[in-house]
């Protein structure tokens, strides 16, 4: 059984209502992603809230976050409030299609760790359904929205399974986004990439490109996966 809260070295995640817990993927990317010169970022499906504190502890932003889901909200809203940061941090309840339509902002960078088991079996728990699939929010519906959201020189960042990173490149491409940097993330030495993530921008740059071991043997963390991830986990 998941623990019901989460500590990290500067804040802590509750997470006892929330259908997806904290894990590998959300950390890497609220570590990963550009926050220079980013003074509004907006974190799409924040769940628990862990990518947007941990944007929050990287930057002086100020930091929208978005959830549809009712019991996640509860956590984050919770998180955010007892974080070092509150008063930098909004959370907005409900659909993303909806908070697009309704607020007249823009951000200088769009973060989601979306859902993407679009082949996989649905859960039988609703709240889980949602948070782990397409259901609420396609890519391209997100792509869209990203887009429409962010200023002339924004970016926007996800970590996806290595599997659909060629659709969802060219869904990006054809809505007006450029590649800028991508990480593939290897679990293991000598395993297959299971993850990568992705920044993309509004105007053209030189793609950067690298790759990240997660574990080095069973037990070892790799120097470049402790280095990324120092700032926040326990015991780095």
């Amino acid at each position: 059984m998941s623990n019901s809260w989460f500590q990290f070295k500067q804040f802590r995640i509750e997470q006892q209502r929330s259908a997806l817990k904290v894990g590998t993927d959300g950390v890497l990317l609220g570590a990963w992603c550009g926050v220079t010169g980013a003074k509004s970022i907006l974190d799409v499906g924040t769940g628990t809230g862990v990518i947007a504190l941990m944007l929050a502890q990287r930057s002086e932003s100020h930091i929208s976050a978005v959830e549809i889901s009712e019991d996640a909200c509860l956590d984050a809203r919770h998180n955010f409030q007892n974080s070092p940061w509150s008063e930098r941090l909004t959370l907005y309840s409900g659909d993303f299609n909806n908070f697009m339509e309704s607020h007249a902002l823009s951000f200088d960078l769009v973060v989601c760790n979306p859902p993407f088991f679009k082949k996989s079996m649905k859960s039988s728990d609703p709240a889980s359904s949602i948070a782990r699939h397409d259901i609420s929010l396609s890519f391209e519906q997100l792509i869209t929205g990203a887009k429409k959201m962010l200023t002339s020189q924004g970016r926007f960042a996800v970590i996806l399974p290595i599997e659909v990173l060629d659709d969802f490149r060219e869904t990006a491409r054809l809505a007006g986004f450029y590649l800028i940097r991508k990480t593939t993330i290897n679990p293991k030495i000598g395993k297959p990439p299971k993850r990568v993530l992705l920044e993309f921008s509004v105007s053209t740059a030189y793609p950067e490109a690298n790759e990240l071991v997660i574990l080095l043997d069973s037990q070892t963390y790799s120097e470049k996966f402790i280095e990324l991830t120092k700032e926040f986990y326990l015991g780095s």
